[in-house]
């Protein structure tokens, strides 16, 4: 795939999904994702160069007055952060149950699989003969704890190493204060490893712990190059700025670092399944939210906002575009596209690059 061939498709999404908004505006680049084994930290898939044209384009750039959308309406991004933080926490105590309505509970399987294809605890940038070195885990919007307790399980007691740790970050700290009571029944070692923080993910420099002060204005910042692992479950669909959100991701990865994304996705290849699910999807779903949790519009946007997120290769090429190089065909189809799994790694070389285009954007300004 080249540049130019690349950018057509986020042209594509700027005009089927946000033909009043410059959200997916502008192009993508080549490149491609890390697909991997059970030890998918390997690196050896043939890759394409990702973009390095011009490091932050105007529409990775956060602006609260931008349009974007929120399901099938569109607002400014500060309007979405907010709307969805009241989603977010509407849900909170009935996340998991959301989750199992929202995809008859196979999510359970995708986050197995997501975490079990990973595979922490093996690292891919440790220099001797044992891989077992000490990992940071960076889960973004895992409030709950879903995926950090499994990555946890499974660096602790299969891979058997214990210098992993997980911070689970999240904008909401109503799903922050859940995924904390909820590791007080992991084991002492595990609790020991495990940092809550409040942060949004488009801007990783201003990160609050949980337990601070609520009236506290201080923050601190994910540095440079300090993650080897960054996994986002079944929310970047739900930021205002996906981009800029790529763009932090790829800032806070080491050289050689993994991003990993799971979300629900487009199931188009198959007609006849796809036309079952948009009716579940819009008839059942909201009702059953109504009914089980008194909370329809919450339901409704959640189903709304799976089918604005962009399709497998649109998304994909968005991740090129933050500066990742991408394996294969850049993800992984579950239950026929309901959900994906993308996968992409820090080239060093690109950074430097990045870095280079950046310094000389300021420089012209």
């Amino acid at each position: 795939m080249t540049v130019s061939a690349a950018r057509p498709a986020l042209r594509r999404v700027a005009a089927a999904r946000c033909s009043n908004s410059v959200l997916y505006s502008s192009a993508a680049a080549e490149s491609r994702l890390l697909l991997s084994s059970s030890r998918s930290f390997s690196s050896t898939v043939s890759s394409r160069s990702p973009n390095t044209s011009n490091s932050i384009p105007d529409y990775a750039r956060p602006d609260p007055s931008r349009p974007t959308h929120f399901g099938f309406e569109t607002v400014t991004e500060a309007e979405k952060r907010e709307r969805v933080a009241g989603v977010f926490t509407s849900v909170a105590e009935s996340y998991d149950r959301m989750n199992d309505l929202m995809s008859f509970g196979w999510h359970r399987v995708w986050k197995d699989h997501f975490v079990a294809s990973l595979n922490p605890g093996f690292s891919p940038l440790t220099n001797g003969p044992d891989p077992r070195a000490p990992q940071h885990i960076l889960d973004i919007a895992g409030g709950t704890g879903d995926i950090a307790f499994r990555m946890l399980h499974t660096a602790h007691n299969i891979n058997r190493n214990p210098d992993v740790r997980v911070t689970i970050s999240d904008i909401n700290p109503a799903m922050l204060s859940v995924g904390k009571q909820r590791s007080q029944s992991l084991p002492a070692t595990q609790q020991a490893v495990l940092n809550f923080v409040e942060a949004n993910a488009e801007d990783l420099t201003k990160t609050k712990p949980l337990s601070a002060d609520p009236s506290s204005t201080a923050t601190s910042a994910i540095p440079d190059n300090s993650v080897d692992l960054y996994t986002v479950a079944f929310g970047i669909r739900n930021f205002s700025n996906i981009p800029a959100a790529l763009r932090e991701a790829h800032r806070v990865l080491k050289p050689g670092g993994i991003f990993a994304c799971l979300e629900f996705s487009k199931v188009d290849k198959h007609p006849l399944f796809n036309a079952v699910y948009k009716r579940w999807s819009f008839g059942a779903i909201p009702l059953i939210g109504q009914l089980v949790a008194g909370d329809r519009d919450s339901y409704q946007y959640l189903v709304e906002s799976i089918e604005r997120f962009p399709s497998q290769e649109d998304f994909r090429d968005m991740i090129v575009d933050a500066g990742f190089v991408v394996g294969g065909k850049g993800y992984e189809d579950l239950t026929g596209g309901v959900a994906a799994i993308h996968k992409a790694n820090v080239n060093e070389s690109s950074r430097v690059e990045l870095r280079q285009n950046a310094v000389s954007t300021v420089d012209t300004r």
